[in-house]
């Protein structure tokens, strides 16, 4: 593990993660007026034929892989304690907690600029509740043992690990989902969305309703947009459906489905059951994407249960394109169950793929949504873009027989790029030369250097797991909301 230790360290870290390549540029995204088709010039063939984007729910990356050998991270965090009438930066010890834990932290934009603190990363005790507004104290200081999450760190052993994946904006699971389908939320009109004015609008946080994220949310409902100058306004933004979006039906507010659509590439969005058998519409990106929620994909590509992955593969119709949305209680999201399912929700679809066909053509992408409200010692990657963004570091597992060989014993590769949601983009466009939807898949360095495609694939070894694919297949869906927020 490199721990960070002292301030003197911190800031040289804060200062080569700014310098690095990565997101920089994402305050200068543009959502185009048209969607761009065309080769790209840094499109390469791969063998790469389907990819799987598997996504967990808030976790900060030190909170699961802090003590992580080879990777940053650290057992002791740093708060702003009042002494003598100011506040002083003091250190506070990590408490090495259970996945299980109950205690849900609060993880919206202003909580993130509370933790971050202008680049300390140190306010996260000063963090205040949403149910009480007390100060959060000690509660976000913990990481997790790493016994409780060891299908995680087997993957990372033998696989793929990125320590520097930032969320693309400091905010939670609403407009992180967003993200990993489009790599931005600017909704205002394509030419605008790259100006820091009071004009360019692009959502954050969850919609004014619990009841669902998108098109099928409660009459009335409205969602909190922030503007180029980064000012918020709390329900003020338009119905969370992309037809009520000022730029719906002129440069429209686009996916990597209009992409996929566009060239006739097969995806699917596997998402938990949420009423009598139909598909979330919580939790669930495509429930905001009008075409989709009122066309005839809502029922051919959004599929639910998500453990009908399984089924896909095992009969050979497993799409080019996938993403996966477990159930509540698979998820990782703090509180949300009694048992800790999730690393082997992961490790068995993980399993099942790479014991199938489909193993010598795929990339698993396991990325975990949002922050959760959790320390994290490294700051996001300099400038601040007009959107809120970058937010804090997430952690990115990547299962191939492509990936890079490390140094380790299991052969796993740590990269330490600077990577933003775009980069899944930006490599899922560049697999299948979709071109770019001018987000932040623009200015994000692909996650493509993660892989050696020259090399000869690498034989898949079987990640184990406490709980086993029929375990989730009997599994009663457990009705949760899968977050609200």
């Amino acid at each position: 593990m490199r721990a960070l230790r002292g301030t003197k360290l911190w800031l040289a870290l804060v200062a080569a993660l700014a310098a690095a390549p990565g997101c920089r540029g994402a305050q200068t995204a543009v959502l185009p007026s048209s969607v761009s088709l065309g080769r790209q010039a840094d499109t390469a063939s791969t063998p790469i034929r389907h990819v799987v984007l598997m996504i967990q729910e808030n976790r900060t990356f030190n909170n699961l892989f802090a003590t992580f050998p080879g990777a940053v991270g650290a057992t002791t965090g740093y708060g702003l304690v009042k002494k003598t009438g100011k506040y002083v930066r003091t250190p506070i010890a990590l408490t090495e907690a259970n996945l299980t834990d109950h205690g849900d932290v609060t993880h919206l934009y202003k909580a993130f600029l509370t933790a971050y603190h202008q680049g300390g990363m140190d306010g996260f005790n000063l963090i205040k509740y949403v149910t009480d507004g007390q100060p959060e104290g000690k509660a976000p200081y913990q990481y997790v043992d790493p016994n409780q999450i060891k299908p995680y760190w087997d993957i990372a052993s033998q696989w793929g690990l990125a320590d520097e994946m930032f969320q693309t904006q400091g905010s939670d699971s609403f407009t992180a989902h967003q993200d990993l389908i489009r790599g931005g939320t600017c909704i205002t009109t394509a030419s605008s969305c790259k100006d820091q004015s009071p004009q360019t609008k692009s959502l954050i946080d969850p919609p004014t309703t619990s009841a669902a994220w998108g098109c099928d949310s409660n009459k009335g409902a409205e969602t909190t947009t922030i503007d180029g100058k980064l000012q918020v306004d709390y329900r003020g933004g338009p119905f969370p459906c992309s037809r009520d979006f000022p730029d719906y039906g002129s440069s429209g507010y686009t996916t990597l489905r209009d992409l996929f659509d566009a060239k006739s590439i097969s995806w699917k969005y596997y998402t938990p059951v949420w009423k009598s058998d139909t598909p979330s519409a919580l939790w669930n990106a495509f429930d905001v994407i009008s075409p989709v929620r009122y066309g005839s994909e809502w029922r051919t590509n959004v599929i639910s249960p998500a453990t009908k992955i399984f089924a896909d593969i095992d009969h050979g119709t497993l799409p080019a394109m996938s993403w996966v949305i477990p159930d509540a209680q698979n998820s990782d999201h703090p509180g949300y169950s009694t048992e800790d399912t999730g690393p082997a929700w992961i490790a068995d679809v993980v399993n099942a793929i790479g014991e199938s066909r489909y193993w010598d053509s795929t990339a698993v992408i396991v990325v975990w949504d949002d922050w959760g409200g959790f320390y994290d010692p490294v700051a996001p990657p300099l400038p601040r873009d007009n959107q809120g963004g970058p937010g804090f570091r997430v952690p990115m597992l990547v299962i191939s027989p492509y990936v890079k060989q490390g140094k380790g014993s299991q052969g796993g590769y740590i990269s330490h790029t600077v990577y933003g949601f775009g980069s899944i983009v930006r490599f899922i466009e560049d697999t299948w030369q979709l071109g770019r939807l001018g987000t932040t898949d623009g200015t994000c360095t692909s996650m493509a250097n993660m892989f050696d495609f020259k090399a000869s694939p690498r034989k898949f070894r079987k990640i184990g797991a406490q709980y086993s694919t029929s375990f989730f297949l009997r599994q009663k869906p457990s009705g949760m909301p899968l977050d609200t927020d």
